[in-house]
């Protein structure tokens, strides 16, 4: 995003003042991690990554007022000079029971002339360093988050998101349907808006135009939300398990044994999958209950499948042993 569009963000938790560097608001900014800038003020510029917002906090502020104005000066160009997308001074040197407009902030000048001269935004925060630093990584975690659109159903069930996908009219919105009425919810239906969220998840909501809503052939659009209420929706949910549905085909060998589990990578994350045929006379809505209590159950540390084998293992040997 740029910094224009950071400043304008109504997301953002801290008010962020530009105080030099206007001619650079539309530099783009794509790490979602900020940087402290201390170790650039010596010299030492292994590690500076332009497209990353710098901070300047109580501590970098207090070092350059011990240099005399040539040497701050100096040290500052050659930072500028590195085509920063921007840089935020945070207000740490904030005296005790003092708003920000009262206690104003360490005057720099050289600061606001090496911003200017480079094209660089300076943006002033009202907060600490360590509010400024939290708002902004919540804001642009959501905002510079990988994201992929899925065709398929998401649905919340006892707390599993279960992503459905398959072939169109395979029966996805209508497993989605009967899983309401059963009193799970609704996350999405055809389009599935997913995006990575740091460790290792990713997360699906609906397109903004078809929230709350759900396609049924021979009924038409569905809103959800008016038909059930707002405990059949929600708005967004982390992806647990895909299950695919497939056509049955008596040519086609399906998994018995769920002893070896399947994956299926989103956005670099593995997501259990598991492939469920449909054919006339199977309730689905059954079937997908239970393939999401089941996943709480792995989830717990419980493998229904490998302990049954275990246990059949340790009985055919205990069995020879009395044999011999």
């Amino acid at each position: 995003m740029s910094v224009r569009a950071l400043l304008a963000d109504p997301g953002l938790g801290v008010k962020l003042d530009l105080i030099a560097g206007e001619a650079g608001l539309d530099r783009i900014i794509e790490s979602t991690r900020i940087q402290k800038s201390g170790l650039a003020l010596v010299g030492h510029f292994h590690g500076i990554t332009s497209s990353r917002i710098q901070i300047f906090g109580q501590t970098e502020l207090s070092f350059l007022h011990t240099l005399d104005v040539e040497d701050r000066a100096k040290k500052l160009r050659d930072l500028f000079a590195r085509d920063l997308c921007c840089v935020i001074i945070t207000r740490d040197a904030r005296a005790e029971g003092e708003s920000s407009a009262e206690a104003g902030f360490p005057a720099v000048p050289e600061l606001v002339a090496a911003a200017e001269a480079s094209g660089t935004p300076l943006l002033r925060s009202a907060d600490r360093s360590s509010v400024t630093i939290t708002a902004l990584h919540a804001l642009l975690d959501d905002r510079l988050a990988p994201r992929v659109r899925m065709h398929g159903v998401l649905v919340d069930v006892f707390g599993v998101g279960v992503l459905l996908t398959g072939p169109s009219a395979i029966g996805k919105s209508e497993c989605a349907l009967d899983l309401v009425m059963r009193g799970h919810r609704l996350i999405a239906d055809d389009v599935v808006e997913c995006d990575f969220r740091p460790p290792g998840m990713v997360f699906g909501m609906a397109a903004h135009l078809l929230r709350h809503h759900l396609e049924v052939r021979g009924l038409g659009i569905l809103n959800v939300k008016d038909l059930f209420g707002v405990t059949a929706i929600r708005e967004r949910k982390r992806i647990d398990v895909l299950i695919k549905l497939v056509e049955w085909s008596k040519d086609v060998e399906y998994d018995r044994l769920g002893l070896e589990d399947r994956y299926h990578t989103i956005l670099g994350v593995k997501v259990r999958e598991l492939v469920i045929p449909v054919r006339p006379g199977r309730d689905m809505s059954t079937i997908l209950e239970v393939a999401a209590r089941n996943e709480l159950l792995k989830n717990a540390g419980h493998h229904a499948a490998r302990e049954f084998f275990g246990n059949l293992e340790g009985a055919l040997l205990s069995g020879k042993g009395r044999d011999r």
